[in-house]
């Protein structure tokens, strides 16, 4: 277990803080999907304490997003909400038992899921899920002005039991491996369940800091979070984040989705290429 930190890890900590939360402002997955591979490959850190340094720098990239007005104008509150109380659920699941998960196991679990939902991304990268605009977004969907098009979108939600347990699954794998669940929840409710991908990535920003923070307390409690660290990770990721917000609002939700899919296959070669 790690119990110093150096000047030179805390400075490369907080660069890499601010990659993590620039992919976590654009893409709504909370920046742990890049920060905990080179917390663990490239700067030596144990995989449970980047996973409670992570969940911090979840719960950062969280408030950046659901605090500007760009992120507000996409998150459904209503949706959000719900989807929580099941994320919320397993992410206490996940905390609960990630002590007694060997790191290479914790490893192998991070990269086939990455793997996983880079394919889904990009097979599905030219869908999309508006609806017509006198269209009725019934009782979970939406409205919203795409700021790139500048057309009115209309959305709604279906297949609402997938979106519930991928909710449950998203938080139970967010206190595992540090991810925030958003690099489930984005993909699989883009994909399927109706939700367009500006909106999904704010919503996804806007529940991953409820689920790391209970996470990151029980992280903490067990004296696995390494506070300096955290703080330079921190810092880092809000600098990013507001970077990562004001392109992503530049961008198409297909590009935006290519983008996506490649940073979440690169992770996971990266990581399996590191496997003990």
């Amino acid at each position: 277990m790690l119990t110093e930190v150096s000047f030179a890890l805390d400075l490369f900590t907080a660069c890499s803080g601010v990659v993590a939360g620039a992919m976590g402002g654009m893409l709504g997955l909370g920046g742990g999907v890049f920060l905990v591979p080179v917390l663990v490959q490239a700067l030596g850190v144990p995989m449970p304490q980047a996973v409670a340094v992570s969940l911090t720098t979840v719960i950062a990239t969280s408030n950046a997003i659901s605090g500007s007005m760009a992120g507000r104008q996409y998150i459904n509150l209503r949706l959000g909400f719900l989807l929580e109380l099941l994320t919320a659920a397993g992410g206490l699941l996940g905390s609960l038992v990630a002590v007694y998960v060997s790191s290479r196991a914790l490893m192998i679990t991070f990269s086939v899921v990455m793997v996983l939902m880079s394919a889904l991304t990009f097979v599905r990268r030219a869908h999309r899920n508006n609806l017509p605009e006198s269209a009725d977004p019934g009782e979970w969907g939406g409205r919203f002005i795409d700021e790139v098009s500048g057309e009115a979108v209309v959305y709604r939600v279906t297949r609402m039991p997938l979106a519930l347990v991928t909710s449950f699954v998203a938080g139970v794998l967010s206190t595992l491996l540090g991810l925030g669940g958003g690099v489930v929840k984005v993909p699989v409710l883009n994909a399927w369940c109706g939700v367009p991908m500006r909106v999904v990535s704010a919503t996804s920003a806007f529940m991953i800091g409820v689920t790391a923070t209970s996470g990151a307390l029980v992280y903490s409690g067990r004296g696995l979070l390494l506070p300096v660290l955290a703080a330079s990770a921190v810092l880092g990721v809000r600098v990013g984040s507001i970077a990562g917000l004001r392109l992503g609002r530049t961008l198409s939700p297909a590009r935006l989705k290519t983008i996506l899919a490649v940073v979440l296959l690169a992770v996971a070669a990266l990581m399996v290429s590191r496997l003990p």
